[in-house]
């Protein structure tokens, strides 16, 4: 009989589990320490290869197979700034569903208003400090706690714990998890459950997120003489026009569609359209005078965020119903739509087996309910259901996510040891409720 699986069962297994969590404490800090340590910032990409072998190197000491996979011809992958992904796997004794945790490793940078190193894993009054500790290298130590309290104490005999480290989350994850989705690293037949330990609050469980779509969108005109404007069609204008239009029509409308996904903040709730950067005109000379022309274009950058029960063809079709009305306003004008980036919108129903899992064990160690919450950014979970094919994936883990690409983030030890918890008993419930029904 294998450790763990006497009279006892899950309820004493788990226990055993908590315990072996809390005597962890100071190998979690140093492992949060120790990950703030690689400046993996993004861009441009430094020191991912680095900490992604340190992370492997530990895998692989506790009997994983590991892979490291590296994303040839991805987005800003060069030979100065590989990206760099580790893959580590352990396996039972008998098949059965695997368990995978996923973390990215990059973070973004610094930024001024420190008054603590942004770098050096500082603990203090309870917290490990430094950037990158809340968004998620804390959730990263987590998690590889819990799968080691797992390992530690024998229970993993049937099914697989999986963890991988990605890059390039924090500008779109297309070189990190998006890349070993599309290779099939989480094709259903590989992979049943992931966690993705996102700073979202240690007693809530995020189901998914919103939709995007981010365009440019140029309008041109007539170049013409600054004196004589009326002999040239302004394509600055022309993006006034549609400008009123959007202000005037679309964002009171968008601020009526209301979502069932439980968004936070509740402004996210309701679609969202921000204006990036608007750019028209010629450039000015370097010493600053104008350049006496009438503007011929005009570019605006847009980024939408859309719901779950919208249409991506509508979300697209409402600008260009815009820019037809603003192109028939005034002659000479004409416009185009380029693509940036989309990614649908995605949620894990509250029902799903991982979901529900998480929730009991959130409310036994919290003593309170879970709550389910749904990002108004988009994180890795969309390529893991997109590209992949899992669709039991949610974002769980430590840290508060106001404190994310702020100065002086950090993350409580006290959440990462609680968190720790829940996705280790999480992960044995899930491992054990397969077994037994098989």
């Amino acid at each position: 009989m294998t450790k763990g699986e006497g009279a006892g069962g899950l309820a004493d297994d788990v226990s055993r589990l908590f315990q072996r969590i809390d005597a962890a404490r100071d190998d979690l800090v140093r492992l949060t320490q120790d990950l703030i340590r690689f400046p993996t910032i993004n861009p441009p990409g430094d020191a991912y290869e680095v900490c992604a072998r340190f992370l492997g190197k530990r895998l692989a000491d506790r009997g994983a197979a590991v892979e490291y996979v590296r994303g040839l011809g991805e987005p800003d992958d060069t030979d100065l700034h590989p990206r760099f992904n580790v893959i580590g796997r352990f396996s039972g004794a008998s098949p059965g569903p695997c368990i995978h945790f996923n973390g990215h490793i990059d973070v973004v940078e610094a930024g001024l208003g420190w008054t603590v190193p942004p770098f050096e894993g500082l603990v203090r009054d309870g917290k490990v400090y430094g950037r990158g500790a809340c968004d998620m290298k804390g959730g990263i130590a987590a998690a590889i706690i819990a799968m080691e309290a797992i390992l530690d104490e024998g229970l993993l005999s049937v099914g697989a714990l999986e963890f991988s480290g990605t890059v390039d989350e924090e500008s779109g994850g297309f070189g990190g998890a998006g890349m070993l989705a599309r290779k099939g690293y989480f094709a259903r037949d590989r992979v049943d459950h992931v966690i993705i330990p996102e700073p979202l609050n240690p007693d809530r469980v995020c189901l998914g997120h919103r939709g995007v779509w981010w365009a440019e969108v140029e309008i041109t005109g007539q170049i013409g003489h600054g004196a004589m404007p009326f002999l040239g069609v302004s394509a600055i204008r022309g993006m006034g026009d549609f400008l009123g239009l959007l202000e005037a029509e679309l964002l009171p409308a968008l601020g009526t569609r209301i979502t069932r996904m439980p968004c936070v903040p509740e402004g996210a709730r309701a679609a969202t359209l921000n204006l990036n950067s608007v750019h028209g005109g010629q450039p000015e000379p370097y010493n600053g005078r104008p350049a006496p022309v009438v503007a011929d274009r005009c570019r605006l950058v847009l980024d939408r965020r859309y719901l779950i029960e919208e249409d991506l063809d509508g979300v697209k079709a409402e600008i260009v119903a815009l820019l037809e009305r603003v192109k028939a306003r005034r002659a000479g004008l004409d416009y185009s739509v380029r693509e940036i980036m989309t990614f649908e919108p995605t949620m894990t129903e509250p029902e799903a087996p991982l979901v529900q899992t998480l929730d009991h064990w959130i409310e036994a160690l919290f003593g309170k309910p879970s709550t389910h919450v749904a990002s108004p950014g988009t994180y890795d979970q969309k390529h893991i259901t997109r590209f992949g094919s899992v669709r039991d994936c949610v974002a769980y883990g430590p840290g508060i996510l106001d404190l994310a690409h702020q100065p002086d983030e950090w993350v409580g030890i006290d959440d990462m040891i609680l968190s720790a918890k829940v996705m280790a008993a999480t992960a044995l419930t899930l491992l054990r409720r397969r077994c037994t029904a098989a």
